[in-house]
């Protein structure tokens, strides 16, 4: 595969961006409350977690999602509209499809669902821009 083009610096720049998302979209300004009322946690549950291993495995797996897109968008002709349209359809069509499967069957809430399920695809659709414009 002679013309694959992955660039290191925006797949880590794509796996940085994935905290910051989850550091707005989970923030009280926007799904805070919500999210915490829908998985039925408390803030002192909260304060007892691991936040170094919860943060350090969670930058693992996007490090880890964001090569998984560049790979799939290494050709040589990826460019910002297909890196978009590939991250819209990977998180909207594989990720989010199957956190809403396993949600259903672990009878969480459609707000739930759509919460966590907005993130998928925000994140997904983000890093394929990034992924197919920064060549």
């Amino acid at each position: 595969m002679e013309n694959m083009i992955i660039n290191h610096w925006a797949v880590l720049v794509c796996a940085i961006f994935n905290m910051v998302l989850g550091a707005i979209w989970y923030s009280p300004a926007l799904f805070y409350s919500a999210w915490k009322r829908e998985n039925n946690l408390t803030d002192e549950q909260l304060k007892k977690s691991n936040p170094a291993k919860i943060y350090g495995i969670s930058f693992l797996i996007a490090f880890l999602m964001s090569y998984n897109l560049a790979f799939f968008l290494g050709d040589a002709n990826t460019d910002w509209q297909w890196g978009l349209t590939a991250g819209f359809l990977a998180g909207f069509g594989w990720a989010a499809a199957i956190f809403t499967s396993i949600a259903l069957f672990e009878q969480k809430s459609w707000k739930y669902i759509l919460i966590n399920g907005g993130y998928i695809i925000v994140y997904f659709s983000v890093i394929g821009f990034v992924l197919g414009i920064w060549r």
